[in-house]
């Protein structure tokens, strides 16, 4: 058993979308979300929520799912393992840290990341770097 909670935070949520464009002009333009990055390489797109960190993440690769914010992917993929579930893929490297993903001993697919590489610097929406985390963790 952990010391503490091993997930912290629902740090974003992906939505399926055919093209960034289409997804953005419904999300953005139509329903008035922020975008916060926009990152093509990895087909993506950050929209704000407002009152919250969490972001809706718009894709053309990944279903949608809950992102589960944790320390260290790699250490939560054990425990999640450890504790009788199974490791689906990962953990990996991606831009703002590591990602794994799991299954709880019921089948419900986890999605864990961590920001250990920092978090996307943007400008006019466009990514443009890696911000390093902070000091005292994210």
């Amino acid at each position: 058993m952990t010391e503490r909670p091993l997930l912290k935070k629902v740090d974003a949520v992906t939505i399926p979308v055919p093209d960034i464009d289409a997804g953005l002009r419904f999300y953005c333009d139509a329903l008035g979300q922020e975008l916060l990055w926009r990152n093509d390489e990895v087909g993506q797109a950050g929209l704000a929520l407002p009152g919250s960190d969490t972001e809706l993440v718009l894709t053309t690769r990944q279903p949608y799912e809950p992102n589960w914010l944790v320390d260290s992917a790699d250490a939560a993929a054990v425990a999640v393992e450890r504790a009788g579930g199974r490791i689906l893929s990962g953990p990996l490297d991606i831009p703002v840290g590591r990602l794994a993903v799991v299954a709880d001993p019921f089948g419900t697919v986890l999605v864990l990341l961590d920001l250990s590489a920092g978090t996307y610097r943007a400008a006019d929406g466009t990514v443009t770097g890696v911000d390093p985390p902070l000091a005292s963790g994210i």
